[in-house]
């Protein structure tokens, strides 16, 4: 597969576009690029790539491209930790800041999480150990 140099040749939609250019991103990661197009056809995508490769945007990109305009979960991110789900999530709405999204993690209050859920999260972002809790009672 040849690299496309741009987001837009990627198939990246606004305000994405505008959103990655504020950040300084102009040229997606080699993991980006090969991630984009699955992700966006909805595979699952099992990446493996060094530390600040932009892992993140790789399988957040194409899975925010394809949520619907709707108050319901469409997509669960399981991180092991609770620090590495607040970075998933921060990273998810720098470039969609307006993204309703629901973290559900261990040692935080439950009336953020719950009012989240409550309200509608297209995504939520979460520990298994949390997400499984809310499963349990009825709340996810």
């Amino acid at each position: 597969m040849t690299n496309p140099t741009t987001f837009a040749a990627l198939g990246c939609l606004e305000p994405f576009l505008t959103a990655l250019e504020k950040r300084g991103f102009d040229t997606p990661t080699p993991v980006q690029a090969e991630c984009f197009a699955p992700g966006l056809a909805g595979r699952d995508l099992l990446v493996q790539s060094r530390t600040g490769s932009g892992k993140t945007l790789a399988f957040g990109l194409p899975l925010m491209h394809r949520l619907a305009d709707a108050r319901f979960t469409q997509a669960i991110i399981l991180t092991p930790t609770r620090e590495l789900a607040q970075q998933v999530a921060a990273e998810l709405q720098s470039v969609m800041p307006d993204l309703p999204m629901a973290q559900l993690v261990g040692g935080m209050s439950y009336v953020p999480q719950l009012k989240a859920l409550h309200f509608g999260a297209p995504v939520v972002v979460g520990t298994p150990g949390r997400v499984m809790d809310h499963l349990e009672r009825g709340t996810l």
